[in-house]
């Protein structure tokens, strides 16, 4: 079924149990005669990975060469909250959600590889997409050596049907809703949602609300403001409503007030590093919320010179992770910038929840930089004196003025 090299010994499944892998796990079985190891990650995707594990053994996979991991906290300490640390958005509004997932899940890969003595990996990323580029940069970046195995990039297989066909050859379940054409794929971790293709391929259409799997239509959100607070510790949300919670707990938290209050939907056409543009409906309820409060906390606490920098680097950084480049030499010095900028990031923002909106109405900090004294109107007492102006003025306007007098005697 491909003409690819048959020199693998044991594999890393990137496996989730779904029909899609479940097919990779028995093609891999029979094209590539090798042991299998799959592991399924708990990323906040929202479904029991138990069935994964029961359909593995299903399909002849040994019980030591099954690896489940909850993944939620060290996923949002490590990788969502970095990214935050930044405010990281590709294209203006992207919040990177499937981008940020990517890198744990190869590095646990590389990890499992090398436990079990495995010689190659093996993603179910298709060919014309962004996630088989961030999947095997980051293979690379990890262990140069490694064999990967992309099957949508060697098999045979031409359509949905030489899928399905194939899997019942091989006894593997087909639940009904996986009958047919998939009306749009979807991705799903705790950060956020995306769904792509078939009923969403056509930009000038307009989504079904059927594709929505987060959060509720902001027309149907309730007509009531919901206020909360979220305290913040070095640029990571730390507190919500006074509340100390663990990273993915209040992710979780900040997502269900999102869902109720119908934000965080992003209808977007993208440019993917492959070179083809492509249109994705995301939902990022959690997320949006926490962008707004990071922004609102450094507003006060970030000096100017330092806070312009972070937004001029911002879109390379993202940038970077969307083409998957997290475990580059360039990404990690942009981290430590970024980091070292965060330090005086604490204090709580409020914010009013409503119909879609995030409303940032209050912040305050230990280490805050704004001074009453110097911006208010009334009576300042000396600690800013109005005259200082005309000179500053003066002499920022002097080169303007230089070329002013030069064009106007050019004109003459």
């Amino acid at each position: 079924m491909s003409s690819a090299p048959k020199s693998v010994k044991k594999v890393v499944l990137a496996y989730s149990g779904g029909l899609d892998t479940s097919i990779i796990l028995k093609w891999l079985q029979e094209e590539y005669g090798c042991e299998v190891v799959t592991f399924p990650a708990d990323l906040g995707q929202g479904e029991e990975l138990g069935p994964a594990r029961e359909k593995a053994l299903m399909l002849g996979i040994k019980p030591e060469n099954i690896y489940i991991e909850d993944l939620r906290e060290e996923f949002v300490r490590d990788f969502v909250f970095p990214m935050f640390r930044a405010n990281a958005v590709y294209e203006g509004v992207y919040l990177l959600g499937t981008s940020i997932a990517r890198p744990l899940i190869s590095q646990k890969q590389i990890e499992i590889a090398r436990k079990t003595g495995a010689d190659a990996v093996c993603h179910g990323a298709t060919g014309k997409g962004n996630d088989q580029v961030r999947f095997e940069l980051s293979y690379y970046a990890l262990e140069p050596g490694i064999k990967i195995i992309a099957p949508w990039r060697e098999w045979t297989f031409k359509s949905r049907t030489d899928l399905l066909d194939f899997a019942r050859s091989h006894q593997i379940p087909i639940a009904k809703d996986k009958e047919g054409e998939a009306p749009f794929s979807v991705d799903a971790n705790l950060l956020h949602s995306s769904s792509e293709g078939k009923v969403l391929e056509d930009p000038a259409q307009k989504a079904p609300e059927m594709v929505y799997q987060r959060t509720i239509s902001p027309m149907s959100a309730p007509d009531k403001v919901t206020t909360i607070k979220i305290g913040f510790s070095k640029g990571d949300a730390v507190s919500l409503n006074g509340q100390k919670m663990s990273p993915a707990t209040l992710l979780k938290a900040l997502n269900d007030l999102g869902r109720d209050n119908g934000i965080g939907r992003l209808d977007l056409v993208e440019n993917r590093f492959v070179g083809m543009k492509s249109r994705g409906i995301y939902e990022t309820p959690g997320g949006t919320i926490l962008l707004a409060a990071h922004r609102a906390m450094e507003s006060v606490t970030l000096d100017r010179g330092a806070a312009h920098l972070k937004d001029d680097l911002m879109p390379r950084y993202a940038e970077l992770i969307y083409y998957g480049f997290w475990f580059s030499p360039e990404r990690e010095m942009l981290q430590a910038l970024i980091d070292k900028s965060q330090e005086h990031v604490e204090g709580e923002v409020t914010l009013e929840l409503y119909k879609g909106n995030v409303i940032v109405t209050g912040r305050e900090s230990p280490k805050s930089l704004y001074s009453s004294t110097l911006v208010t109107f009334e009576d300042d007492q000396g600690a800013y004196d109005q005259k200082d102006a005309q000179g500053f003025i003066k002499l920022n306007a002097l080169r303007l003025r230089t070329l002013a007098q030069r064009n106007r005697g050019q004109k003459r």
